[in-house]
């Protein structure tokens, strides 16, 4: 099977590369910034399955950038769903938990109403609203948390505060499942065989478990790194940000669990890997 992945560098991208035999077609190649290239490069490139791991992610910049955001998160990913659909090759698109306002304690599922409360949610939002109305074969994999052994994200974050400091106000107010970028990569190649076979379209979750604070987190990071750094909750409220972040963002993995058999990943095995792979180097 041929996939094509768009993103190259991100976290899942780098992922998917190292688990599959797939192309993957970075910034400097394919443009999201620009949706005339990207639907060129869509009708272009031989592909049994395209998978977009291309996203503008940078929560707080998109207040003010929410334009560009839109072209990359919105309007390139509908230039895309359309170029596929009129393929006929299936898009599996990697969205956010920021859709949904955060209200609650429960696990959204996938047809949870939608209610961003910033410019990336509205971004991401556009993007999925545009591959549903291009109509073609595709699964909506929302996520949340991500974080790796590379790029930037908030366990290497902890890791480096946690070795200059003695102890750190962490916010225990907002509740999610952090998730691999690895995990990640496995769940959509595991999806790819149904997904190419005909398999309903739909939008899925796919998030780590068991759900916790970004305090516990942290605790969590600090205590299988052997970082004797203490963590005191605080509220949002004490940690204000350009753009507001939903105080939960549980997920329901249901459908992709009956639909494609995957179910929610361990996260903390999952730590435990990313901490061993960031000693070796």
């Amino acid at each position: 099977m041929k996939i094509v992945v768009f993103g190259k560098s991100g976290q899942v991208a780098t992922e998917l590369r190292r688990q599959g035999e797939v192309s993957a077609f970075g910034r400097d190649e394919v443009d999201f910034s620009h949706p005339n290239q990207v639907g060129e490069a869509a009708a272009a490139l031989e592909a049994d399955l395209f998978i977009n791991a291309a996203a503008y992610t940078a929560v707080d910049k998109a207040e003010s950038e929410e334009e560009a955001a839109l072209a990359i998160n919105g309007h390139s990913v509908g230039t895309l769903a359309k170029v596929a659909a009129d393929r006929g090759i299936p898009l599996i698109h990697i969205s956010t938990d920021y859709v949904f306002d955060g209200s609650g304690d429960k696990p959204w599922a996938p047809d949870a109403p939608k209610g961003p409360l910033g410019a990336y949610g509205r971004t991401k939002l556009a993007g999925e609203e545009a591959i549903l109305a291009a109509d073609g074969p595709h699964a909506i994999v929302r996520t949340s948390w991500v974080f790796s052994a590379h790029g930037g994200n908030f366990v290497k974050t902890m890791l480096r505060l946690g070795a200059e400091r003695n102890a750190l106000n962490i916010v225990a107010d907002q509740i999610g499942g952090p998730t691999s970028a690895a995990s990640i990569a496995r769940a959509l190649l595991m999806m790819k065989d149904k997904l190419a076979a005909g398999a309903a379209s739909g939008t899925y979750h796919y998030t780590g478990t068991p759900n916790v604070s970004w305090a516990d987190f942290a605790r969590e990071i600090f205590a299988q790194s052997g970082l004797g750094c203490t963590v005191t909750d605080i509220p949002s409220s004490e940690y204000p940000t350009p753009a507001e972040r939903p105080a939960n963002s549980r997920l329901d993995g249901t459908t992709l669990a009956r639909d494609f058999g995957i179910k929610p990943p361990d996260w903390r095995t999952d730590l435990t890997d990313v901490l061993k792979e960031l000693n070796a180097t």
